[in-house]
C-alpha cells in the first residue's frame, strides 16, 4: 500500500513539473509584455509583472494595422478550416466506405505527400497562384489551404472504426444517395473527430507565416504573423512590443480552444484508441 502510495505521488510530481514546464513560456510571454524591454534585458532576469502592459498595447497598434491584419487572418483562417472540414471529410469517408479500382493505390500516393515538405510546393504553388491572377489576395492562401492530406487519412480512420459497413447499406437501401450516406449518417457520428480536424487546422491556418509572407504583396492583406514580424527592426528589437503582439495574437487561439476543448480532447483520445 505504502509502495502504490509514493508511485501515486511521485507521479503526480512529475505531472505537476511538466505543467509548469509547459506553462513557463506562456508566463513568460505575460512578464515579457507587461515589462519595458530595458527590464528584459536586466540581470538577473525580472521574474515579475509590470505595469506597462497598456503601452506596450499603444506602441503595437501604432506599429501595425493590428486590427486589419487580424480581420484578414481571420477569414483565412475560418474559411479554410470549413473547406478543409468539408472536402477532407467527404474524401475520407469515400476511402473509408467504398470500393473502386485504385482506392489502395491513389491512398498511398496521398500518404506519400505527407512525406514532401511545404517548402517544396512553395514555387510550383506561386506560379499557379501567379497564373490565376491571385498573387497578393487572399484566395491564395484559402484555396490552396482547401484539403490535406493529413486530414483526409485522419478522418478515414475515424470513419473505418466508427461506422459499420451494415448502416451505410441500410442507409442505401433506405433510399440515400452517397451525399445523403455522407451527410446524415457519416458527419453526425464524427464531431469529435471533426472538432479536432477543425481546431488543428484553424491554429496552423492562424499561424502560418511562410506562404503568406510569399504570397501576399497587398499590404492590406497581409495576416497577423506577417505584421507582427515587421516589429522586428534592423536596428533593434523592442521584445516587450513584439511579446505584447504575441500576446494579442494568441487571444483568439484560447478562445477557440476554450470553446472547442471537450470535443477537442474527445476526439484526440478517442482517435488514439482507434488507431
Amino acid at each position: 500500500m505504502t509502495r502504490i502510495r509514493w508511485r501515486g505521488l511521485a507521479l503526480h510530481a512529475v505531472l505537476v513539473l511538466a505543467l509548469l514546464v509547459f506553462l513557463f513560456p506562456f508566463v513568460w510571454t505575460i512578464i515579457m509584455a507587461t515589462n519595458t524591454t530595458a527590464d528584459i534585458y536586466r540581470f538577473p532576469p525580472k521574474f515579475s509583472f509590470g505595469g506597462h502592459f497598456f503601452d506596450n498595447v499603444r506602441h503595437v497598434l501604432d506599429n501595425v494595422a493590428f486590427f486589419q491584419s487580424m480581420a484578414n487572418t481571420a477569414v483565412v483562417a475560418i474559411s479554410t478550416t470549413l473547406l478543409v472540414l468539408f472536402f477532407d471529410s467527404l474524401a475520407a469517408f469515400t476511402f473509408a466506405k467504398f470500393r473502386f479500382p485504385g482506392r489502395n493505390a491513389l491512398f498511398v500516393i496521398l500518404l506519400a505527400t505527407m512525406l514532401l515538405p511545404a517548402q517544396l510546393a512553395a514555387v510550383p504553388q506561386f506560379q499557379t497562384m501567379a497564373l490565376l491572377g491571385w498573387v497578393g489576395s487572399l484566395k491564395a492562401l484559402i484555396i490552396p489551404g482547401a484539403a490535406n492530406a493529413f486530414g483526409i487519412f485522419w478522418m478515414r480512420q475515424y470513419f473505418r472504426s466508427s461506422i459499420h459497413d451494415e448502416l451505410v447499406e441500410a442507409a442505401t437501401l433506405d433510399g440515400c444517395g452517397f451525399f445523403g450516406t455522407y451527410w446524415h449518417v457519416a458527419l453526425p457520428s464524427a464531431r469529435p473527430a471533426l472538432a479536432f480536424l477543425g481546431i488543428f487546422t484553424f491554429v496552423g491556418s492562424w499561424n502560418d507565416y511562410m506562404w503568406p509572407l510569399i504570397v501576399l504583396t497587398n499590404p492590406d492583406h497581409v495576416t497577423l504573423q506577417v505584421a507582427l514580424s515587421t516589429l522586428n527592426r534592423a536596428h533593434g528589437v523592442d521584445y516587450s512590443m513584439v511579446m505584447t503582439g504575441a500576446l494579442l495574437a494568441m487571444i483568439p487561439l484560447v478562445i477557440v480552444f476554450a470553446l472547442f476543448a471537450r470535443q477537442f480532447i474527445k476526439g484526440a483520445t478517442e482517435g488514439a484508441v482507434r488507431g
